[in-house]
């Protein structure tokens, strides 16, 4: 009797899975992404998963077109060995693994199957865009609110670029935001620090409209949903002009979600995965370009105007070297599509090119995995120690001026040093904290003991910096903002040292954003943002980089637009 219940019960058990696979369940599991666990539900039928829905997520707001990517290729080849999404990495193998487990767990017998050949025909638009960060979004938004057809193509997987990872904020000057704070500014302050900034090497008729359009680019992101509202202050700015998202946020992923919907919902047609090969040119003037598919198939985009915004070449190491060969073997902070490709793909056309040796690195990049401390850090108060114990530098100073004092320190690297009211001031540090870069300590002695640094001089290094603080002066270094003690524990220190971070050099615009061979506009050509070059001169300042994409990349497709009609 008891072997025939264990036979009878093992038959019901197993027609119940048979059962619940044939009419279907909802397996929910998770598994570690960038920022925190990302949770799924997988619906399969009949051993073939029918849907996917991401319950829970800290992902960044950039990631998203990324994961549905992934997703719309698991359900479709019934697979999770589908390719992770560049710059996406630790997301794209979060959720693959999360769904993988959900599988498991369901012990459904998947097939899998070939994704679907897609055949691409050429197509014919207005104005069509290389690029999908902040410059190509400006640019395919404002085109498309003058009425213009538009098709950006990025041969990423998500949109965003090098713009996903700015922090700092955006300078602008006389704005909105400055004047219900009660912030005296001018345009004419914003100009001379530019200038001052990139050593007077830069081209001024561009400084010059970038300043002059800068409160209402401030406006025009608000307006598309963009926070904005926070006012910090970078090196090289003499007035607080800094403008970032509440709380002291990162800039970039709030502006790329904010501009990556109004595109979208406006209509522009968004082609990811799609690569620009080439421009297609008469001799006269631009007729499009010819793009590679996802599946690899080539096919012409034609178009009346084009507008390049294909970002620098800061994670191109050969061209880096190529131009500055003192920079071989530095790291970068650059995403690893900023390959240069607009530059490239202009060399048929005989463009003009400029200020291709500027290339600028940033002081505070966490020698160990390329991570780039946002310069907002040093703005809301941290300083810079060696391995004495002492300051040695301005931080506030020029970035060129401030990597060419770490690298003279011992070791090449320098600690970033702060306090908790510091760390509260700015959400990007918790960031930091969360992910295991800060080393700690309740004490100004605890953490010169954890980073075996003498711990009386350190002492001695906050007391004088709390003084300057009480005083109003820095005597040692002429720090002119100074706005706050660092007095309050714990204190907190991360190691950095200077990486490639900006290519201030590219292809030579007027200030309508037309792109010059021989000094005269290539008809229907345009481009904005870090491809470009001039308007940084030989030093670019810290949240000029935003104000310069979104301020060309706007005005580059308005004019393309024009020029299409």
């Amino acid at each position: 009797m008891k072997f025939f219940n264990k036979k009878y019960m093992s038959f019901f058990t197993s027609l119940l899975l048979m059962t619940t696979l044939a009419q279907g369940k909802e397996f929910i599991s998770s598994a570690k992404g960038y920022n925190g666990d990302i949770k799924v539900k997988v619906d399969i039928v009949n051993n073939e998963i029918k849907n996917i829905n991401i319950l829970e997520e800290k992902e960044s707001d950039f990631t998203k077109d990324g994961m549905n990517s992934i997703i719309a290729d698991i359900i479709e080849t019934q697979s999770v060995k589908v390719d992770n999404v560049a710059g996406a990495t630790s997301t794209s193998v979060g959720l693959k693994r999360a769904v993988d487990r959900a599988i498991k767990e369901s012990k459904a017998n998947l097939t899998p199957k070939e994704k679907k050949v897609i055949v691409y025909n050429d197509v014919t638009t207005d104005v069509v865009i290389i690029g999908g960060g902040g410059a190509g979004l400006s640019a395919a938004i404002a085109a498309k609110d003058k009425g213009s057809n538009v098709i950006l193509v990025e041969k990423a997987a998500i949109l965003g670029g090098n713009t996903n990872y700015a922090t700092g904020g955006l300078n602008a000057a006389e704005t909105s935001i400055q004047k219900n704070k009660g912030i005296k500014d001018s345009v004419e302050i914003f100009i001379d620090d530019t200038m001052k900034g990139g050593k007077n090497t830069n081209n001024k008729t561009l400084v010059e409209k970038m300043a002059n359009s800068s409160a209402e680019i401030v406006d025009w992101l608000i307006e598309k949903g963009a926070d904005l509202t926070d006012l910090g202050r970078m090196g090289g700015q003499s007035v607080d002009r800094t403008h970032r998202p509440t709380g002291g946020a990162p800039v970039g992923p709030n502006m790329i979600a904010a501009l990556s919907k109004t595109a979208k919902e406006s209509g522009v047609d968004i082609r990811l995965s799609t690569f620009a090969e080439s421009i297609i040119y008469d001799g006269e003037a631009v007729k499009g370009i010819i793009v590679k598919a996802p599946n690899g198939q080539k096919y012409n985009i034609n178009s009346k105007a084009v507008v390049i915004a294909t970002g620098g070449f800061g994670a191109n190491s050969d061209l880096i070297v190529e131009n500055v060969a003192s920079l071989k073997g530095f790291g970068t902070t650059n995403h690893k599509g900023a390959t240069g490709d607009g530059i490239i793909m202009t060399k048929p056309l005989n463009v003009d090119l400029v200020d291709m040796e500027q290339i600028q690195t940033h002081p505070t990049v966490i020698p160990t995995n390329s991570v780039m401390i946002t310069e907002a850090v040093r703005g809301n108060g941290a300083i810079l120690v060696n391995r004495d114990g002492k300051r040695f530098i301005n931080e506030l100073d020029t970035r060129d001026v401030v990597s060419k004092a770490e690298l003279n320190q011992k070791g090449g690297s320098a600690y970033l040093m702060f306090d908790e009211n510091v760390k509260k001031s700015l959400k990007a540090i918790d960031s930091y904290d969360k992910k295991g870069y800060l080393t700690k300590g309740n004490t100004i002695e605890e953490l010169a003991k954890n980073l075996d640094i003498p711990s009386k001089e350190l002492e001695k290094t906050f007391s004088k910096y709390n003084e300057s603080v009480k005083t109003g002066v820095d005597s040692e270094f002429n720090r002119q903002s100074l706005p706050t003690s660092l007095s309050q524990g714990p204190f907190y220190s991360v190691e950095v040292a200077p990486a490639v971070h900006h290519t201030m050099g590219g292809i030579k615009i007027n200030e309508n954003t037309e792109v010059l061979s021989n000094g005269k506009p290539i008809k229907g050509l345009y481009a904005a943002g870090e491809v470009t070059g001039g308007i940084h001169g030989s030093n670019r300042l810290g949240g000029n980089a935003v104000v310069d994409i979104t301020v060309f990349g706007k005005i580059a497709g308005e004019n393309a637009s024009s020029f299409s009609k």
